[in-house]
């Protein structure tokens, strides 16, 4: 059973918390989406309205467990600071005497934020005397990095063991709770809306909701893998040869299901890979040869948003296109239209992070989506039925 941090009473306690900061950073510093730091206050807020102190810990990007100032997080110290007003105390390591020595004299309404776990090999290692380090430095454990959770790290599983009190934060408690309902006990029709460049990543996931959707959507890249399964042209659109079978694999199973998978009908096609580059609307049927698919058309868009708002359950993944460019992130917009008005007729609309949860904040639909899951990785795993590693540690 995991215990919620709703039901602590965290007063006079100094509470570690692992949040998932891994934020996109500018050269200049600048924090370009806030989301995943945004999520987080509202565990940071409870704790300090309980009368605890928040030890905040989080990674950012890949520095290869050495000290490399581009990922430190101190942008993130200066966002806590500046936007949202928190007295923040940044600490420039995660373990170690100056830790201790700044944790120890926190006062109840400062917020410690220590530097990046991965400045240290131990973290991604799950080094137990790495843990016990980090598990000094407070009396409760809080996980509320939902986008870390299927990573079995230092700071995500083995520091949780030497805490007698554990608890998710209520970002965790509320991406498990949509998630798995989702999952387990979705209103019908539910449909599920998959995109992104590539189907090797989705194979059990797509697999998984065969037996639970009655309609599946496929956008993105992964689309031209299906062209090429049922004998289409694709340009020199993306595919992967290897997994060719695959899709048709899942056509037919999903037909065995009574599981409608619906394709796109129509295409945006250009002459090159940038914004700016020659394009064309075509059919699925009539893809030209050296042209690359790049989204997902206006019929296509259309048919997607009638199975939409159609539907009682809503579950998506994935951009429809190369959504980092303007000209072809038309489709993936369509998407997200369709699923804030299916959400206000009262469909339950989950987004699993990424580029897709990255639509809706670019759109500023946040507040019109049931739940946008701040991990990606972490929200697929989950979605292929696996147990993620951050999650059972928290089992008391």
């Amino acid at each position: 059973m995991i215990k919620s941090i709703s039901q602590a009473n965290l007063k006079n306690k100094r509470v570690l918390v692992r949040v998932d900061f891994n934020v996109p950073i500018d050269d200049s510093g600048y924090i370009t989406d806030d989301m995943r730091v945004k999520a987080s206050i509202f565990t940071i807020n409870k704790i300090i309205s309980d009368g605890g102190i928040p030890i905040l810990m989080s990674h950012l990007g890949r520095p290869g467990g050495k000290v490399n100032l581009k990922y430190s997080l101190k942008p993130v110290a200066n966002l806590l600071k500046d936007k949202l007003k928190y007295n923040i105390l940044f600490v420039d390591d995660c373990i170690g005497a100056n830790a201790e020595n700044v944790v120890k004299n926190a006062n109840v309404g400062e917020v410690v934020l220590l530097e990046n776990l991965r400045f240290h090999p131990e973290e991604e290692a799950n080094d137990e005397i790495f843990a016990s380090k980090l598990a000094k430095l407070a009396d409760v454990y809080v996980n509320d990095a939902f986008g870390s959770a299927h990573r079995a790290h230092a700071s995500t599983t083995m520091v949780a063991k030497f805490f007698t009190e554990k608890y998710a934060g209520l970002l965790m408690e509320s991406e498990l709770q949509y998630l798995g309902e989702a999952l387990n006990n979705p209103k019908k029709p539910f449909v599920a809306i998959i995109g992104g460049a590539k189907i090797s990543g989705k194979i059990d996931v797509l697999n998984n909701l065969l037996s639970k959707c009655d309609t599946i959507l496929i956008g993105g890249g992964m689309m031209f893998t299906f062209f090429k399964s049922l004998g289409k042209e694709i340009g020199n659109s993306i595919v992967e040869e290897d997994k060719i079978d695959i899709a048709s694999q899942l056509i037919e199973d999903a037909k065995k299901n009574n599981v409608k998978l619906l394709l796109p009908i129509d295409v945006v096609v250009a002459k090159e890979l940038n914004n700016n580059s020659e394009n064309q609307l075509v059919t699925s049927d009539a893809i030209p040869k050296d042209w690359i698919g790049v989204d997902i058309g206006p019929e296509t868009q259309s048919l997607f948003a009638n199975e939409i708002l159609q539907s009682k359950t809503i579950f998506w993944n994935g951009p429809m296109g190369i959504f980092e460019m303007s000209n072809f992130a038309k489709g993936t917009f369509a998407i997200a239209d369709a699923m804030k008005k299916a959400t206000e007729n009262g469909a339950i609309s989950v987004v699993g992070g990424g580029d897709s949860a990255s639509a809706i904040d670019q759109l500023h639909y946040e507040k019109y989506i049931t739940h946008v899951s701040t991990g990606g990785g972490a929200s697929l795993e989950f979605l292929e039925g696996k147990e993620l590693p951050g999650v059972k540690a928290l089992e008391s």
